[in-house]
């Protein structure tokens, strides 16, 4: 994911990765366009104590970027890993490899093929106002979204929760955000945003397993050798 969030850095707006934890949870087929539609208000916090209460995650992702001015878009996939409070691995293994792992101490942006890695301390990243800080279990969404259904339909084919979030700070790198929320765990099962450029970004999650007890040397950096080591201020 990684790629998390949405006040720009050099280190993540030059490999498009976004900083991001999502996660979700297998969903029995159980309907529910039959029931009254809960309040929205209802869902935040459900979604809200759902993340707080997770000690730890690891899931495979696809991750799609869309250039509107060159109408190209890229997919990646790999697999994230995420221990509360912010620690965050994303390993990308599609279509080459990439690493992005963030500590409360560092990120570090490890590019294989180009046998580069970009060093920034975490707070810079982790000071975000927006998703970041909900994802890391020290925010609220309330805070710094306004929070709607999606205009379209409140729910997609398997009665999941679609909702809409505005930030009530305008940035260049979010527009607004679109949450597809599991209806029996709320969780997150997708994420998508556009930027003020066009540009789309889209991530999904699969093979979702939570508090599983993850070791926090994932969550540690060491370059291999022979790779050029730049700073981020």
């Amino acid at each position: 994911m990684i790629k998390f969030f949405f006040k720009i850095n050099k280190l993540f707006t030059s490999t498009r990765v976004v900083l991001a934890l999502v996660l979700s949870l297998l969903c029995e087929p159980v309907c529910v366009f039959s029931e009254e539609l809960p309040a929205v208000g209802d869902i935040v916090q459900k979604l809200q104590s759902a993340y707080e209460n997770t000690k730890d995650l690891k899931a495979d992702f696809i991750q799609e970027t869309t250039i509107k001015s060159i109408k190209k878009t890229d997919r990646e996939e790999g697999r994230v890993f995420y221990k509360n409070p912010k620690n965050m691995s994303w390993d990308y293994t599609k279509p080459q490899g990439k690493k992005l792992v963030i500590n409360s101490q560092m990120a570090w942006l490890y590019l294989s093929a180009e046998k580069a890695a970009y060093r920034q301390k975490s707070e810079s990243i982790l000071q975000s106002k927006l998703l970041i800080n909900f994802f890391s279990g020290t925010g609220k969404l309330n805070d710094n979204f306004i929070i709607k259904y999606a205009q379209t339909r409140a729910w997609d084919k398997d009665g999941n929760y679609l909702l809409n979030l505005i930030p009530k700070e305008k940035t260049a790198a979010c527009n607004a955000v679109k949450l597809t929320i599991d209806k029996n765990n709320f969780y997150i099962l997708q994420l998508s945003f556009d930027d003020a450029l066009g540009n789309s970004t889209m991530l999904k999650f699969s093979n979702i397993a939570i508090n599983t007890g993850l070791d926090a040397k994932l969550f540690q950096f060491q370059p291999p050798k022979g790779v050029q080591i730049f700073e981020i201020p």
